[in-house]
């Protein structure tokens, strides 16, 4: 394991003992509550592990190189950045389903614009947006959150 992986873990360790310590009944009670709230998860997150996997079964790395590799990374940007303006998956699906697409080849831009756009832009969600806060306020907000995306990701392909 890495020393922050460590570093974490004995981090949480030593807070756990602590919480115990100052008030066991507490601590105990949340635990019950977050195994419940894990129980009720444990759906989603097999389903994740079958949606990666059916994906990275159908896209052989070879095809997702083409399509999301360097050679083409302008239109690859743009169209993972709109495939995830359009997507409404949960934010912890769309990590390991991303770090599985970088494994395989795809570049690192159009994966940071897909994970960008699929948290900040909301084109499925628009309507219900525009009744509550009005048609101007969620267009400008969606179309700076596009934009700002783009920009997060070409800043990402910089750093890394």
């Amino acid at each position: 394991m890495d020393p922050l992986t460590l570093f974490f873990l004995f981090l949480s360790v030593g807070l756990v003992v602590w919480s115990i310590k100052k008030d066991k009944a507490k601590t105990l009670a949340s635990m019950r509550k977050s195994k419940s709230m894990m129980k009720g998860m444990m759906g989603e997150i097999i389903s994740i592990i079958f949606m990666i996997g059916l994906i990275l079964a159908f896209l052989p790395p070879d095809s997702i190189k083409d399509i999301l590799g360097s050679s083409n990374a302008f239109l690859s940007t743009i169209g993972s950045a709109i495939i995830g303006s359009i997507t409404l998956i949960p934010a912890f699906v769309a990590f390991p389903l991303v770090g599985s697409l970088v494994d395989s080849g795809a570049s690192i831009i159009p994966a940071v614009a897909f994970l960008t756009t699929l948290t900040m832009v909301g084109v499925v969600t628009f309507p219900l947006e525009r009744q509550e806060f009005g048609l101007k306020f969620a267009l400008t907000r969606n179309i700076l959150s596009f934009v700002f995306a783009l920009f997060i990701a070409l800043g990402m392909g910089v750093i890394l």
